[in-house]
């Protein structure tokens, strides 16, 4: 139990069922091995975490560990990201490149979204997981590499098997260990804690209050069927913290968000990309939402600090008038401008598409370009990511 609760310390888990313990039992136990395992759950459960401790406490841990998300590499690309390629194999190939089986040799490779590889890579990967070989793209030399290999996947491989888009030998090869990470549903009393700390820190990212919510809320918040599963806890938390104006939250209140979720989740309604967009847009949203109000807090605490210091700046006149002069009104000026309808109508000229544009550069700047931690800070995956980008028409 003390190694539990360590693990959890470490890594960020919050939560205290036993489906949850027993697939952290799992990984802890595999883990000193070198057995491949495959790590299986609903979208949004947390399953990236389950490698990372497997890595953690294994004999590789001092090696490589590498995460590839599968479904995020174009088709035509995959073969050489996991493999590596030779000089003129193709076009744009000005040189020899290494391919993450290479690279992690030694340590850790962690394959999210197994199910979307092509069936060409799928015979790729199995001879890698059966004899360590494998060859670089227009190569014909066979090189080795020593990898642990832990698979993640949100689709029914078995059905994926039925229709024939994924191997059967592969299947049995990499789920050597299965772990099957539980739904928020099948956990409720996790739930409230979950929310409790997505609220708080929403409270301290973005300096407010953090909203709490009554009896009757939390009641309906643990019963709830979350399909997003934490995912979608932590984006209505974030909502609620961003909208409403009240601290306290009740049943009502919970409610109106929770029937927006039941009806944009609803799979009868519309297809998957359509709800990853209006997720999409949803976020970007809340997310320019946030950003405004940091941005007025930070204008209201700067008038604050001039006022205090008006005897300091009764010595430089014109520094203060220019200051002060790009605000209208009195001294009051800071609190008629945040309550005023003025600060919301440029955003509401833009569009979707321009405030999503806005945004994605806006984190792709942030991180150099990095599209893996700029999907994370827009709460998206990097295949919404890229896809949005070419949709955007973003250089």
């Amino acid at each position: 139990m003390a190694e539990l609760l360590s693990i959890k310390q470490r890594f960020g888990i919050i939560g205290n069922s036993e489906l949850l313990n027993r697939a952290l039992e799992v990984a802890l136990r595999v883990a000193p091995t070198d057995l491949s395992v495959l790590v299986t759950g609903e979208s949004g459960v947390g399953k990236e975490f389950f490698p990372q401790i497997i890595h953690a406490h294994s004999a590789r841990k001092h090696n490589k560990y590498i995460a590839v998300n599968c479904g995020a590499i174009p088709e035509g690309t995959i073969d050489s990201e996991l493999f590596g390629h030779e000089k003129g194999a193709f076009t744009g190939a000005t040189d020899a490149r290494k391919g993450y089986f290479e690279e992690a040799d030694g340590g850790t490779i962690f394959l999210d979204e197994v199910g979307e590889l092509p069936l060409s890579t799928q015979v790729r990967l199995l001879r890698v997981l059966q004899t360590g070989e494998f060859i670089r793209v227009g190569s014909a030399k066979v090189q080795k590499t020593n990898v642990r290999v832990v698979a993640a996947t949100n689709n029914n491989l078995m059905q994926a098997i039925a229709a024939g888009r994924f191997r059967e030998d592969l299947y049995y090869r990499l789920n050597t260990v299965p772990i099957a990470v539980p739904a928020l549903r099948e956990r409720p009393e996790d739930i409230y804690l979950l929310f409790r700390k997505f609220a708080s820190d929403v409270a301290v990212q973005y300096r407010m209050p953090a909203i709490s919510l009554d009896a009757e809320a939390r009641a309906l918040l643990e019963s709830y069927g979350w399909r997003g599963n934490i995912r979608q806890l932590k984006n209505v938390a974030e909502q609620i913290s961003a909208i409403e104006e009240s601290r306290s939250i009740t049943a009502p209140i919970l409610a109106k968000y929770l029937t927006e979720q039941r009806t944009t989740s609803a799979p009868s309604v519309m297809g998957s990309a359509q709800m990853d967009d209006m997720g999409t847009e949803r976020e970007l949203l809340y997310k320019v939402l946030f950003d405004m109000r940091n941005d007025i807090n930070d204008l209201k605490r700067m008038m604050m600090e001039m006022r205090m210091g008006s005897s300091m700046a009764m010595h430089h006149p014109m520094e203060r008038k220019e200051v002060i002069g790009l605000l209208p009104g009195n001294n009051n000026a800071v609190e008629d401008y945040a309550e005023s309808e003025e600060i919301f109508d440029e955003p509401r000229e833009l569009t979707k598409a321009d405030v999503q544009r806005e945004q994605i550069i806006r984190a792709l700047r942030r991180h150099n370009g990095r599209r893996k931690e700029a999907a994370a800070e827009l709460f998206m995956s990097e295949r919404t990511l890229y896809r949005k980008i070419k949709e955007l028409g973003i250089e």
